[in-house]
Order: C-alpha cells, then structure tokens, then sequence
C-alpha cells in the first residue's frame, strides 16, 4: 500500500494535540495513529449500514418456526410494559 502526504485544514488545534499526545503514549507516528482512526471511523460507518433483511430472519438457526399463530410482539410487549409498572 502506498503512502500518501496530505495537508488538512480547519483541524481542532485542541482535538490536535491530544490526539498527538495520545499517539506519542502509544509510540505510534502520527500517520500511523489517523490511518487507525480513518479506519475506526470508516468501520463504525460500515456497521451502522449493516440492516437486517427480515426475509433472512427465518435462515437463523435458533429461531422458531411454528404453524400456529404466534404473538410475539403482544407478548414482548407485556414483558417490557408491564415490568416497568
């Protein structure tokens, strides 16, 4: 992979240099330390796009599969509502 030198404005001069101060304790270059960061960022972005298809809901092993009619969320319900009473 290779390196890029960039230059960045408008950057927090306080977020800055606690965030140097923080790589420095780790004994990380700079460049090292905001490449981690970038990619924290970019995997938080990643996990949050992440959406549950329900149709693939029923492919999970451990859920239960029944033909009678099931009322989960009236059941699910009681439960959270009636404990907080």
């Amino acid at each position: 992979m290779a390196n890029t030198f960039i230059t960045v404005r408008d950057v927090d001069e306080e977020t800055f240099r606690k965030f140097k101060a923080t790589s420095i304790e780790e004994r990380m270059k700079l460049g090292v330390a905001l490449t981690k960061a970038m990619r924290h960022l970019l995997d938080e972005k990643k996990k949050q796009k992440i959406k549950l298809n329900p149709r693939n809901l029923l492919k999970i092993s451990g859920i239960i599969k029944t033909k009678e009619k099931v009322r989960w969320s009236e059941e699910i319900d009681k439960i959270l509502y009636e404990s907080q009473k």
